[in-house]
């Protein structure tokens, strides 16, 4: 206890060694976090979940931040619901008819223009439709006719994506032309700030027919990580690929630090055939093209992570490591007390694992933790080739998803730069802790 004490004191000396703490403790906070706030089926469910979750969400939206450092303010998304009571409510008429009239209005105070506006319309009726037209008023006064239709059980008005209506709006988009002034075009157009309204003016045939509407209109802005081409909300995916990458890399680490460990002092204690077998075989796995084995994987076998962490564990247990370990396992194999051992009958097993390995622990814990973020970097380098899990969101996919929908030429920074940072700030943090915990248990770097 004593020597780990004097270790730890050594240890905290180092500056980069605390802030290397901090990083990997932030990282495992937020792990814990994710799985605690997001459970692994909600957060599956969420991700692989079609446009139907995310429906609400602007399309490519930078994060929300972003409006502190712009002199203009870019739009949020504005959501607007039927007010309660109106869906049944209407004016009697005569024949069984009720007029509706409903009113969906909201305040835009923003420097840019909307990315989107949809109208979803949800309808209840035995045979006869509600027959409903569109209206929307601008602050300056001015009433647009949106158009008129007969509304299904549920249906979504893409007012964004209505030709006849960017026909009429003098060929402009008409989340342009409802949010300026009449006379704008397309290269002078500003927002027109105020009190924006759709009203909805239509008939019920039935008695107990309803009506509700919600309008979403979509912003420019949305979260602390923005959004994809799926309008999916990146900071799920940057979330949950925090607990995989960890756990990757550490069981990697773990495995294969192990594993090889226990092969090279086998090899030096028994020593002969069995030590040369295992040489031949480390010399075999070292001129092995680790990538392209787990690219051909990830073709022709599986893509699943639990696959990948298996092949690479199997592929790093005959890694040059062994011939690190077998050089200081030699000198161990060679001390009195190991002689001693042998003297009062020990079996080989309890030497090996009671005597040998425990006294190359302090050298195998700096190697242990610079490999976990290695392994990191391999996860994330063959999700970026597309070889990453199709279920599970990771930090190299979301890197995958935003190479492959042109990000960086769209200027979507966002979308790369976020799962970028994640990395290197936990390869900064265990390499910083690597390096420390080297200089506190190397003799040779303890003496410079």
């Amino acid at each position: 206890m004593s020597a780990l004490r004097e270790a730890f004191k050594e240890f905290a000396q180092y500056p980069s060694a605390i802030m290397g703490l901090v990083i990997i403790a932030a990282l495992i906070v937020l792990s814990i976090y994710t799985v605690i706030a997001i459970p692994y089926r909600e957060g599956m469910r969420l991700w692989r979940g079609g446009e139907d979750i995310w429906i609400e969400n602007p399309r490519n939206a930078r994060p929300r931040w972003v409006n502190f450092f712009l002199k203009e303010q870019l739009p949020q998304t504005i959501i607007v619901d039927t007010p309660a009571g109106a869906a049944k409510v209407g004016q009697p008429l005569p024949g069984g008819l009720r007029a509706v009239n409903i009113r969906l209005a909201f305040d835009y105070p923003y420097d840019a223009f909307p990315s989107e506006i949809n109208l979803f319309l949800k309808a209840k009726f035995k045979e006869s439709r509600p027959y409903v037209s569109f209206s929307w008023l601008t602050p300056d006064g001015r009433r647009i006719s949106l158009g008129e239709r007969s509304v299904r059980a549920s249906e979504r008005y893409s007012i964004s994506l209505d030709r006849n209506l960017a026909q009429r709006l003098g060929r402009r988009p008409p989340e342009l032309a409802l949010f300026s002034t009449s006379d704008a075009t397309v290269e002078n157009a500003v927002p027109l700030k105020g009190r924006h309204q759709l009203q909805l003016e239509g008939f019920f045939f039935e008695e107990d027919s309803s009506l509700e509407a919600k309008l979403v209109v979509y912003g420019q802005v949305y979260g602390l990580a923005g959004t994809d081409h799926r309008r999916r909300d990146i900071m799920v995916a940057l979330l949950w690929g925090t607990p995989v990458a960890l756990a990757f890399g550490f069981l990697a680490a773990v495995g294969s630090t192990l594993t090889t460990l226990l092969i090279a002092a086998i090899g030096v204690w028994f020593g002969r055939w069995v030590d040369a077998v295992i040489q031949r075989i480390t010399e075999v796995n070292a001129i092995l093209p680790v990538l392209p084995i787990l690219i051909m994987i990830g073709i022709f076998y599986s893509r699943s992570l639990w696959v990948m962490l298996g092949a690479i564990i199997l592929l790093s247990i005959f890694s040059l490591g062994i011939k690190t370990y077998r050089s200081i396992l030699l000198q161990v194999k060679e001390s009195p007390y190991i002689e001693a051992a042998r003297t009062y009958g020990t079996g080989n097993f309890r030497i090996i694992f009671r005597y040998m390995i425990p006294r190359i622990v302090p050298v195998l814990i700096p190697q242990f933790v610079t490999l976990i973020p290695s392994f990191v970097f391999l996860e994330a380098g063959l999700a970026v080739l597309g070889l990453g899990d199709p279920v599970l969101p990771t930090w190299g996919k979301v890197v995958n998803d935003a190479y492959a929908n042109g990000a960086l030429y769209k200027g979507y920074y966002y979308w790369v730069l976020a799962p970028s940072v994640l990395l290197m700030l936990t390869g900064a943090g265990f390499a910083l802790v690597g390096f420390a915990l080297d200089r506190v248990f190397n003799p040779r770097l303890r003496t410079l």
